[in-house]
């Protein structure tokens, strides 16, 4: 509210303040601009040890996918963090949302066959807002 003047916006952090999903569009520009693909780039929303909301940047990897937060300098698998995971981008569309069910299950990735699994898959809403 007192950067821009309103609840809630998505932008850039380019004037170096923002929030949460400031600094994930961030990364994931930096990311990107680096060589990564967007789709192992999942803006994902979560839930706090206090149940507040927060996102972060999922990025999926050979090695598993990690945790990249603004809270913290560490880069923590998912299952290490103390977060639980609402839902985050679908791989294959960015402006779905995958809803990522149990809180501490794994996460639905691209493997599965979509068409099978419609239900998964909602339209929370559009990213960016």
């Amino acid at each position: 509210m007192e950067h821009w003047s309103l609840a809630e916006r998505w932008n850039y952090p380019d004037d170096g303040y923002g929030d949460c999903e400031d600094y994930v569009l961030l990364k994931r520009r930096m990311l990107m601009q680096a060589g990564w693909s967007r789709e192992a780039l999942l803006i994902t929303v979560v839930r706090d040890e206090y149940g507040d909301g927060h996102t972060n940047l999922t990025v999926k990897t050979d090695k598993g996918e990690f945790i990249l937060d603004n809270q913290t300098d560490d880069i923590l698998l998912w299952s290490d963090t103390r977060y639980r995971f609402v839902e985050r981008q679908s791989q294959a569309d960015p402006n779905v949302w995958v809803s990522l069910g149990n809180p501490r299950g794994a996460p639905i990735t691209a493997a599965i066959d979509h068409r099978r699994h419609r239900s998964n898959f909602r339209r929370a809403r559009v990213w960016p807002r």
